[in-house]
């Protein structure tokens, strides 16, 4: 199979082939989910809560972000691979999101980033374009913006508040993103977004008309406690399967059953 490049997946939209995507944060599942044939693999700041057990992404630094992107690029996978800007990484300055966006390529790896932010950050994203580094956007529900969002909320049911989405999605097109994240907003405001938008749009919470989906590797397999979205779907519980290899694995220790001479040197 080809490397997954920003003008192939450019032209998976024009094609009208859907782009499939899913995030991680190490090598063993990268390694995983290439082999299955994933378009993109996105090294989330989600990492903060499904591995780190944070509440929010907040407290995610770029050093984690940078240290997970390499873990997921030493698979070398065939997927399009986007690494998370963390929060107050890119709303300082356009001279921080500039360094920060090249920290994640020059020492994560990461062939493309991804922010937060509409309107209000199409100068970030075309500043961090115009240095050929690749920008995927992200409207709608923004984990980083929890605390002004007052949970994890649906955004766009009001008309007014669905025309700002609609310029937001705008603004980023124009500033220059390859790509844009719809997350936690109506299906039909989605389906809005993707037929004016000229560049893929990749749900997470917006329904069946993006032009791609996007889940949490944790979510869809049963691995993450802290919460389940309406909006995920769990293909499978990993959670009974593992709890049952680590208490045989207690329970032949004990018993001294584990080791035995298969599984010592001579």
């Amino acid at each position: 199979m080809k490397k997954k490049t920003i003008p192939s997946i450019l032209a998976m939209k024009a094609d009208g082939d859907r782009i499939t995507a899913l995030t991680s944060y190490d090598y063993p599942l990268t390694r995983i989910m290439d082999s299955c044939g994933v378009d993109i693999i996105l090294v989330g700041d989600s990492v903060g809560v499904v591995v780190a057990g944070h509440e929010t992404t907040l407290p995610v630094t770029m050093e984690e972000m940078i240290y997970h992107t390499r873990a997921v690029l030493r698979a070398q996978p065939r997927a399009l691979v986007v690494a998370d800007l963390p929060f107050l990484s890119y709303q300082i300055s356009l001279d921080e999101a500039r360094r920060n966006a090249g920290r994640l390529v020059k020492e994560g790896g990461a062939e493309a980033v991804k922010l937060e932010g509409g309107v209000n950050c199409a100068g970030t994203i075309r500043a961090i374009t115009e240095m050929d580094i690749p920008v995927m956007g992200h409207i709608g529900l923004t984990p980083q913006s929890i605390h002004r969002m007052g949970g994890y909320k649906v955004q766009g049911r009001e008309e007014e508040q669905a025309e700002r989405l609609m310029d937001d999605a705008r603004a980023v097109e124009e500033a220059g993103a390859f790509a844009l994240v719809l997350e936690g907003i109506p299906r039909d405001l989605a389906r809005r977004i993707t037929a004016a938008a000229g560049i893929p749009t990749i749900g997470i919470g917006a329904g069946p008309h993006c032009d791609g989906q996007v889940l949490v590797i944790h979510d869809i397999l049963g691995l993450c406690e802290k919460y389940s979205p309406k909006f995920v779907k769990k293909y499978v519980d990993l959670r009974p399967i593992i709890t049952e290899a680590v208490t045989s694995y207690l329970d032949e220790v004990r018993s001294g059953e584990f080791p035995t001479k298969g599984h010592s040197f001579h």
